[in-house]
């Protein structure tokens, strides 16, 4: 079992253990666990679909009779009165996965929408839109995915997979040299095969990680523009290169043009409003 699927598979069991507990009294008390139907899911404002293949998941899961005839893929551009997905069998089935399933769904879909918006902006200038860690706890996993199928990139996943050290990092090892050194050293006795990010505050510390070098992508932290354009003509191509730090989607553009390679945006996932959608019997 992969990470993914793992990680996966654990938020749909909580998620039910949270939701039905120890069962839906509601659909148990007045549909007959005999009762047979269908739904469909209709869309009711435009945005990216994301989240068909998880939705699957949890149908599959918690009632593997249940059918599901998929339309439209992750990744489709939808508009209201769209009908992505059927979904036959237990009325009991059809109530208990419902708000899951929508949750899902809903959320993945607005994240994707944001994404493609994000990436829609950059368009022709060579830069990637990043996800960051601000993420909802325990979905962290689904919303990356969103970003993804959105046309964004995923930073690092967690803790675990990229060395990235921010100014707190930098500060507490004692500089700048010394947090790359120990990262570096610390990957060689480990055995570990992770890229090394730093973060810079001003172009005095930036020139300090090129003296130093040994990493493989530097982050711009709330520089301006300006201030991006020569920091970008100062790496000169030696490492990948990052803006961070309160770039709207108003101003994303302009640091793009200054030729960064990636640019990491919190709102992709921390403030991104649900697309409307419903689940309606047919």
């Amino acid at each position: 079992m992969t990470k993914e699927k793992e990680l996966i598979d654990k938020l749909i069991d909580l998620a039910f253990a949270e939701d039905i507990g120890d069962g839906d009294h509601t659909t148990l008390s007045c549909i007959p666990d005999t009762a047979m139907g269908k739904s469909r899911l209709l869309i009711k404002e435009s945005g990216i679909l994301a989240g068909i293949e998880v939705a699957k998941e949890v149908f599959r899961r918690f009632d593997p009779t249940m059918k599901v005839e998929v339309f439209m893929p992750d990744g489709t551009a939808v508009k209201p009165g769209d009908v992505p997905m059927m979904v036959e069998g237990r009325v009991q089935s059809l109530l208990q996965t419902e708000r899951l399933m929508l949750n899902i769904l809903q959320r993945m879909s607005g994240i994707a929408t944001v994404t493609h918006r994000y990436v829609e902006r950059l368009e022709g200038t060579g830069t990637q839109v990043l996800d960051t860690r601000k993420t909802t706890p325990g979905m962290r996993i689904l919303e990356k995915m969103a970003v993804k199928i959105g046309g964004g990139a995923n930073h690092r996943i967690g803790l675990f997979d990229m060395i990235l050290l921010k100014d707190n990092h930098v500060d507490f090892a004692g500089g700048i040299e010394k947090a790359i050194t120990r990262a570096r050293e610390y990957c060689k006795e480990k055995g570990k095969d992770l890229k090394i990010e730093i973060e810079v505050r001003n172009l005095d510390e930036l020139q300090q990680v090129l003296n130093v070098g040994g990493v493989d992508r530097v982050m711009f932290d709330n520089f301006s523009p300006e201030l991006t354009r020569k920091a970008v003509a100062m790496v000169n191509g030696r490492y990948e290169t990052e803006s961070s730090g309160g770039i709207t989607f108003d101003t994303i553009r302009d640091y793009a043009e200054c030729g960064v390679d990636f640019i990491s945006v919190g709102a992709l996932t921390h403030s991104v409003k649900s697309l409307d959608m419903s689940f309606k019997a047919c």
